[in-house]
Order: C-alpha cells, then sequence, then structure tokens
C-alpha cells in the first residue's frame, strides 16, 4: 500500500513538473540571474537547464523569511539559482528532501546549541550565518547570500556550502561523501579527499595558508563543502595547486568552472 502511495505520488510530482517546465520562463526573473556572475558564464544550454532546475526548486520549496524578513521572487531567483548550478548536469531530484528553506535577514541566533542533527556556518559565538538539517531545512542569512553570490573569486558561497551539505547527507550520512557510482569511485574519493583533508589541517594547525579555507579542516562534512565553494568560485587556482581534487570533483559534477573562466576571457580578448 505504501508503494502505491509512492509511485502515485510521484507520477502526480512528475505530471506538476511537466506541466510548469512547459510555461514560458518568467521575464521579469532574467535581470536577476543576469546579476549572478557565475551565471555569466554558462552556454545557453547549460542557462536552459538551470531555468528548468530553479523553477521546480522555487515551486516545490517552502520558503519561510525569519526575524522580519520579507521572501520575494527576487530571493527565490538568486537562492535557487545557485542551488541549481550544483546539480546542473548531475542525477538529481531537485533537492527532493529540502522541504523548507528558511531565511533570516542577517546572522542570527537561533539559542539552539550545536550537534543536534544541523550543521551549521557560525559567524562568531552564538550566530549563524546558515544551517542544513540532516530531517530538516535550509536555513541561509540573507545579507551572507548577497555577498556570497555577487563575489564569484572568494570561495565563500553561502548557498553553495550548505546545498553541498544537502547532497553529502543523500546517503544517510554526513561524511563528506555523497552518492557515488560504484566502488571504484569511492576508492578514488576516499584517497583523494582524505589526502588533501589532512594536508589542510595540518597547513591549519600551523597558519599556513591554502586556496581552500581553513574552515574545511573542521571535519570531513565541512571539507567536502569548502571544497565545492573553492572548486565553483576558485577554480583555476584549485586547478592549479590541488589538481586532482579539482579532477575528482569534475567528475563528479560534470562540469568544469576552469574551462568556463578560460572560455570567458578568450570571448573578452575577441572582442577588444
Amino acid at each position: 500500500m505504501c508503494e502505491n502511495h509512492s509511485m502515485i505520488f510521484s507520477f502526480f510530482r512528475r505530471r506538476r513538473r511537466r506541466a510548469l517546465l512547459a510555461l514560458p520562463f518568467p521575464e521579469e526573473w532574467v535581470p536577476w540571474l543576469l546579476e549572478l556572475p557565475f551565471y555569466q558564464g554558462l552556454d545557453d544550454g547549460e542557462r536552459e537547464r538551470l531555468h528548468g532546475i530553479l523553477r521546480v526548486i522555487i515551486a516545490e520549496k517552502e520558503w519561510e523569511g525569519c526575524a522580519g524578513f520579507e521572501i520575494t521572487d527576487e530571493v527565490k531567483v538568486v537562492i535557487a539559482a545557485q542551488a541549481a548550478l550544483l546539480v546542473l548536469s548531475i542525477e538529481h531530484d531537485y533537492f527532493r528532501r529540502v522541504k523548507t528553506i528558511l531565511v533570516y535577514p542577517s546572522a542570527y541566533d537561533t539559542g539552539r546549541p550545536r550537534g543536534q542533527g544541523g550543521i551549521i556556518v557560525e559567524e562568531g559565538a552564538g550566530t549563524h550565518l546558515g544551517e542544513a538539517w540532516y530531517r530538516g531545512p535550509v536555513i541561509l542569512s540573507w545579507d551572507s547570500v548577497r555577498y556570497g553570490a555577487e563575489d564569484p573569486r572568494d570561495a565563500h558561497n553561502l548557498v553553495l556550502h550548505e546545498f553541498a551539505h544537502k547532497l553529502d547527507m543523500m546517503d544517510g550520512t554526513i561524511d563528506g561523501t555523497p552518492p557515488l557510482t560504484d566502488k571504484k569511485a569511492y576508492r578514488e574519493w576516499a584517497r583523494v579527499m582524505t589526502e588533501e583533508y589532512e594536508t589542510l589541517r595540518g597547513k591549519a594547525k600551523k597558519g599556513k595558508r591554502s586556496v581552500l579555507d581553513r574552515y574545511g579542516a573542521t571535519n570531513e562534512a565541512e571539507f567536502f563543502a569548502v571544497a565545492v565553494e573553492t572548486f565553483f568560485e576558485k577554480p583555476l587556482q584549485m586547478e592549479k595547486r590541488h589538481l586532482e581534487l579539482y579532477e575528482l570533483l569534475r567528475e563528479y559534477f560534470k562540469q568544469d568552472p576552469a574551462q568556463r573562466l578560460r572560455r570567458a576571457a578568450a570571448e573578452d580578448a575577441n572582442d577588444v
């Protein structure tokens, strides 16, 4: 009976999605997308896929403003577009386990202690920038969302970070390893990620700088989220200094952000 209910629900969900995607893309959303630097680097096919993914994310999630924050279409588009980037070229179900996205105007204090099922990005003692809960919502501070979206080269992007945690959680564990294709992929993932994580931990202890933010030395889950931010926002630096890590993430995401930057630079040079 439960299986039948699940199949029926999936049927109606797929039908709703097809109906949604058959509608024209809202033209009023385009200016907000054009303000996102990463969007400008996508080709036409990638933009079309991103449009479809973000529309489903917007339609299927419950959006709630916290501490008086108003959820507008701009808020939804900016957040959903960045989340959609992560699953642009991989098999996905629109972050189906994320039922709710909560948005605060800025850094916030929930009064909850750490370690109760959430992965938290902290600003300082008692204040949070974002959270990803295993059996719960994604929580974001709008100030941090905007800052991360507008600066595409600092490797600090709250939306990418929190939704990377959601990819990690898809297999039921929070360990820095999302679901992979086969045993060989898991072995290679474990080798490269472990080596890179330990290297970052060592640099963090000695106060040495790295392309990867030292927050990634917190644990394996945070390392994966930080690596994802770096992959999309500092791809050329990662490719140069952490080639195996870059290639691992390129294979996982089926995207090549470094090549996008090189292509954009070549196009700019031709326009001069």
